[in-house]
C-alpha cells in the first residue's frame, strides 16, 4: 500500500490540510504517549493512511478517526527495517474548548487549516466518542473505510456508561458499563490480529478459558484488511495474576495451588489451538533459524549491556545444546500459541477460574512472524520467568518462591496436556534463556534498577548445562 494514497469517508475537511495543521500538535503528543513505539528517536513528519469523520469536526463535538504513519530516522542498531515507520490508530477529538474533566486528554490548539480556532483531545476520555463506538458495533455500521461487526447472537445494552482504562500499555481500553471492555490496538499493521484471531478459534472450540469476542472493528484499505479493535466480556472483579502474585508474596501466602491452575489453563488453551489449528514439525531445517536468531540476540546484547558478558559463554551452550539435538535428527510440534504469556496476560476470576487475554503477541515483532506455529516452550518459558521477577520484586526474597510456582506450573500443565514441559529440559532451557537474555537488554535500556532480576536468572541459566 502506498503511503501517499489518503482513504477518506465523504467528508469536507481536506485531509492533507488537515494533517498539516494537527503535525506540530502530534510530534509534541504522540512520543508522549504510552503506547507509542518509537520512543528515544524524533518524530520527522507523518503522512496520513486513512481519515474517517465520525462527528462532523465542525459541530460542537466532532470526532475524527485517523490512521496515521510517524516517520522516524532508523538508529545504527536497528538496521534496515522493511517499514521505517509506524501506523498508529488516533481517535480525535474537536471541541471549540475543553472542560475541565478532560484536561488530560489535551493534544493542543490548532493554529491553523481546516480546525483553526478548535481543541483537539484524545477522544477515549470523553464518554459520548466512546459511545459512538460502541453504538457503531451495535449498528454493524460501515463509515467509509470502517467497518463494525459482532456476534449475531449478542444483544446490546443501551444504558451503559464508558470508562477509559488509564493502565494500559501498548493498547487503549474502554469499559462499558462492567459489562464488556473495547481493546483498541493503536500499533497498526495489515493482516488478522491474533488478538482477534485466536480468540475467536477458541471460542467456537468451546474453550472457556479466553473471553469470546462478541463484536470487532477493522479498517479496508484497497486489498489490506487493518485490525482495530476487539470488544469482549468484561470479568467483573477479575485479578490479573501480576498483581495476585505480589498479593500473595506480601502476604506470606503460597502461591503454587493458583500456578498449577495457571499452568492446566495454560494447557487447555494450547490444546484447543492445536485442535484447531494446523500443526507442523520443526526439524533441523526450521530450528536451524530458530537457534541462529537466539544466538544472533544473545551476541546483541553482549554488545549493548557488558554486565552480560561474563556469562555469554555459559548462555550460548543453551542454544549449542538444542543446535545439536536437531543435528541428530531430533524433532519437535509447533502449532499458534499466545506468544507473549505472563502473569500479567492471566486473569483470575472472582469464583477463582483463571482466563488468558491478549492474544497480540509482541508488537514489535512482525504480525507474519506472531502468526507462525511455534513451540508451546516458548509460552512456557514465559510463565516461568514471569513467576521469577514476580519474587525479586517483593523484599525481603522469598526464598524458593519461585521455584514452588515454576514447578506447580509445570505440574498443572502436564496433568492437561499430558506432557510435563520438564521433560524436554533443552528446549525450555534454550527458551527461557532467550527470555532472560531479551529482559537483560529491557531494563538496561528502560529500567536499570531492575536489571538484577534477569541478571540473576541469567547467573542460573549460565551455570546449567542441562535443567530449566
Amino acid at each position: 500500500m502506498s503511503e501517499a494514497v489518503t482513504h477518506s469517508s465523504t467528508a469536507p475537511v481536506a485531509h492533507s490540510e488537515l494533517l498539516a495543521s494537527l503535525d506540530p500538535l502530534l510530534r509534541e503528543w504522540l512520543p508522549r504517549q504510552r503506547w507509542f513505539a518509537g520512543k528515544g528517536r524524533p518524530v520527522t513528519g507523518f503522512s496520513l493512511v486513512a481519515a474517517t469523520e465520525l462527528l462532523p469536526p465542525t459541530s460542537q463535538l466532532g470526532l475524527l478517526h485517523l490512521l496515521v504513519r510517524a516517520h522516524q530516522p532508523i538508529t545504527p542498531t536497528q538496521g534496515a527495517l522493511p517499514h521505517p515507520s509506524d501506523c498508529y490508530q488516533l481517535l480525535i477529538g474537536v471541541r471549540e474548548a475543553l472542560p475541565p474533566r478532560l484536561a488530560p486528554a489535551l493534544i493542543g490548539h490548532v493554529e491553523e487549516g481546516p480546525l483553526a480556532g478548535r481543541t483537539v483531545y484524545e477522544a477515549l476520555y470523553d464518554p459520548r466518542p466512546a459511545d459512538v463506538l460502541l453504538e457503531a458495533l451495535r449498528a454493524q455500521a460501515r463509515i467509509g473505510e470502517l467497518r463494525f461487526e459482532h456476534d449475531p447472537g449478542q444483544e446490546f445494552r443501551d444504558d451503559l456508561v464508558p470508562r477509559l482504562v488509564t493502565s494500559e500499555q501498548s493498547n487503549s481500553s474502554i469499559v462499558y458499563g462492567d459489562t464488556f471492555i473495547l481493546k483498541l490496538l493503536r500499533r497498526i499493521v495489515p493482516g488478522i490480529n491474533p488478538d482477534l484471531e485466536l480468540p475467536l478459534v477458541l471460542s467456537r472450540q468451546g474453550c472457556a478459558r479466553v473471553p469470546e469476542p462478541v463484536a470487532w472493528m477493522v479498517a479496508e484499505l484497497g486489498e489490506e484488511t487493518y485490525t482495530l479493535g476487539v470488544l469482549q466480556p468484561f470479568v467483573q472483579g477479575a485479578t490479573d495474576g501480576w498483581e495476585l502474585a505480589l498479593r500473595e508474596l506480601a502476604k506470606g501466602e503460597d502461591f503454587g495451588a493458583e500456578a498449577r491452575a495457571l499452568g492446566r489453563a495454560t494447557a487447555e488453551v494450547h490444546t484447543a489451538l492445536a485442535r484447531a489449528l494446523p500443526t507442523v514439525t520443526l526439524g533441523h531445517a526450521q530450528m536451524k533459524p530458530l537457534v541462529d536468531g537466539m544466538t544472533q540476540r544473545l551476541d546483541a546484547a553482549v554488545q549493548a549491556v557488558p554486565a552480560l558478558r561474563p556469562y555469554a559463554p555459559g548462555l550460548r551452550t543453551a542454544f549449542e545444546a538444542l543446535a545439536g539435538l536437531t543435528a541428530e535428527g531430533a524433532t519437535w510440534t509447533a502449532q499458534r500459541i499466545h506468544g507473549d504469556l505472563h502473569l500479567g496476560q492471566c486473569l483470575r476470576s472472582p469464583s477463582g477460574e483463571w482466563s488468558l487475554i491478549d492474544f497480540e503477541g509482541e508488537p514489535s515483532k512482525p504480525l507474519a512472524e506472531r502468526r507462525m506455529p511455534q513451540p508451546p516452550a516458548r509460552d512456557i518459558a514465559g510463565m516461568l520467568r514471569s513467576f521469577d521477577y514476580a519474587a525479586h520484586s517483593h523484599r525481603p526474597l522469598v526464598p524458593g518462591w519461585a521455584d514452588t510456582c515454576r514447578a506447580a506450573y509445570c505440574t498443572g500443565y502436564a496433568e492437561v496436556a499430558g506432557l510435563d514441559p520438564r521433560t524436554d529440559p533443552v528446549l525450555l532451557r534454550a527458551y527461557e534463556t532467550d527470555k532472560a537474555v531479551y529482559e537483560v537488554l529491557y531494563e538496561a535500556r528502560h529500567r536499570p534498577d531492575w536489571l538484577p532480576v534477569p541478571l540473576s536468572a541469567v547467573r542460573r541459566l549460565a551455570a546449567d548445562a542441562t535443567a530449566p
